[in-house]
C-alpha cells in the first residue's frame, strides 16, 4: 500500500481525553492525543514531571503506512524504550538538532512503547554523560557531528563540545533540507553516524522492564503520582547509562583497536568492501575474533555493520542528491537496483524511489 505523506502532527492526531479507559493511568494535567480513525487507533500521552522534564506512553496501530515529512523538535532529546513494534525489546537514544526528516510508518504494526523526554537545559549533562561512556573514536565522533551541526545551523563556533552543544541547542535554525545539504553534512559523516547508531542502542534488560513495569502499573494520584513517576523516569534513564557496555572490560587492548580499523575498513569502503576473510587479515585477527569482536562492540556481524552504513549513506543520497536509484545503488556497493530496493525496504520500511520521489519535492 502506498504511503500516505504527512506534514503536520496534527494530521495523524487529534485531541484525546483523559478518562480514556485504554490508559494505564491518566491525571487531568496530562496531554493526550489518539490517532485520527481513519489512519487507525490507539493514544500517545504525556505526562509532564517538571518544566524540562517528561514521560510519554505510546501504544497505536496505523491503518495504512504514513511518511511523517517534518522536523524533530531541536529542544528535545530522548530515551525511548520500545515494548512492541519494529525495534521491540530496544532502548534508543535521540537527540534531536532540529533535522528536517523524512519517517516512515508501516501499518498492521502496534507501537508500544515509554519515552523520557528532556528540555535543552536538562538534556546537555545527559548528553554528555552518555558521550563519557562511549569508546574514544565514537567519542570523537560525536564531539564532530556537534560542532559541525553548529557550526552550520547556528552560523557560530562553540569552544568546548559542551558549549557547542548549548549553542547548537538553544539557537539552532531549522531550514528545510535542500539538495545542498551534502555540504552541510557531507555523506562521509553521515556513513560515520552509523557507530553512534549501534552505541546508542542497547536491549531493555530486566531492572528497565521492572521499571517501565512500575511506571504503566502507577499506583498513585496528583503530586504524589507526579513524584513517583518522575523518580521512576530517572532510574530508568540511568539505568539506561549504566548498561552501557565498555568493550575494554573483556577485549584485550590490541583486539579492540583492530576492531575499529576493521570498522574503519568497511564504512570507508561500502561500494567494494573486503571479503570478511581478507578483512581479518589485513587486521590481524582471525574470522572467529572479527565477528565475536564486532558482536561484543557494534552489537551486530561485520556485514551486518556494512549494510547499515550502505543504508545510512543511500538514504542521505536520496535526500539531496541527483542519483537516479541506480546511481544510488552503486555508490553504496550494489549491482543489482531490486537487491538495494529489498535492503532498503528492510532498513527503512519504505521504496527508495518513494522515499526519493517525496524527499525531491520536498526539497524543490
Amino acid at each position: 500500500m502506498k504511503p500516505l505523506v504527512l506534514n503536520r502532527m496534527s494530521d495523524w492526531r487529534l485531541p484525546g481525553h483523559t478518562n480514556d479507559t485504554r490508559l494505564h493511568h491518566a491525571d487531568t494535567s496530562d496531554d493526550v492525543q489518539v490517532i485520527a480513525p481513519h489512519l487507525g487507533q490507539g493514544y500517545m500521552q504525556e505526562i509532564f514531571l517538571r518544566d524540562d522534564l517528561s514521560l510519554m506512553i505510546l501504544d497505536y496501530t496505523l491503518d495504512r503506512p504514513l511518511l511523517l515529512d517534518g522536523a524533530g523538535d531541536s529542544n528535545i532529546a530522548e530515551f525511548e524504550f520500545q515494548l512492541e513494534g519494529p525495534q521491540a525489546g530496544k532502548s534508543i537514544f535521540f537527540p534531536y538538532f532540529g533535522f528536517q526528516d523524512l519517517g516512515f510508518k508501516a501499518h498492521h504494526t502496534r507501537f508500544f512503547k515509554v519515552e523520557v523526554l528532556f528540555k535543552s537545559d536538562s538534556f546537555t549533562p545527559y548528553f554528555l554523560a552518555f558521550m563519557e561512556r562511549l569508546q574514544t573514536p565514537l567519542q570523537q565522533l560525536s564531539a564532530e557531528v556537534i560542532h559541525t551541526c553548529c557550526r552550520n545551523f547556528t552560523g557560530r563556533f562553540g569552544g568546548s563540545t559542551e558549549q557547542a552543544l548549548k549553542l547548537l541547542m538553544t539557537t539552532a535554525r531549522k531550514p528545510r533540507l535542500q539538495k545542498r545539504f551534502e555540504h552541510i553534512v557531507p555523506s562521509g559523516l553521515c556513513t560515520s553516524l552509523t557507530s553512534i547508531d549501534f552505541a546508542r542502542s542497547s536491549p531493555i534488560n530486566s531492572e528497565m522492564y521492572r521499571l517501565i513495569e512500575q511506571i504503566l502499573s502507577c499506583p498513585y494520584r496528583g503530586a504524589h503520582r507526579r513524584s513517583y513517576l518522575e523518580a521512576k523516569a530517572m532510574e530508568l534513564v540511568a539505568q539506561r547509562l549504566a548498561v552501557m557496555i565498555d568493550p575494554k572490560d573483556y577485549m584485550d587492548a590490541e583486539d579492540l583497536a583492530a576492531i575499529y580499523q576493521a570498522e574503519e575498513i568497511l564504512r570507508l569502503n561500502l561500494d567494494l568492501p573486503p571479503s570478511i576473510e581478507t578483512l581479518a587479515r589485513w587486521v590481524g585477527l582471525n574470522r572467529l575474533k572479527l565477528n565475536q569482536g564486532f558482536a561484543q562492540v557494534y552489537g551486530t556481524t561485520p556485514f551486518g555493520y556494512l549494510r547499515s552504513c550502505r543504508m545510512n549513506l543511500a538514504q542521505h543520497l536520496l535526500l539531496t542528491g541527483n542519483l537516479s536509484i541506480e546511481g544510488v545503488a552503486g555508490r553504496v556497493g550494489y549491482t543489482s537496483r531490486s537487491r538495494f530496493a529489498t535492503a532498503f525496504r528492510k532498513q527503512f520500511g519504505i521504496n527508495p524511489k518513494t522515499f526519493q520521489v517525496h524527499a525531491w519535492q520536498r526539497a524543490s
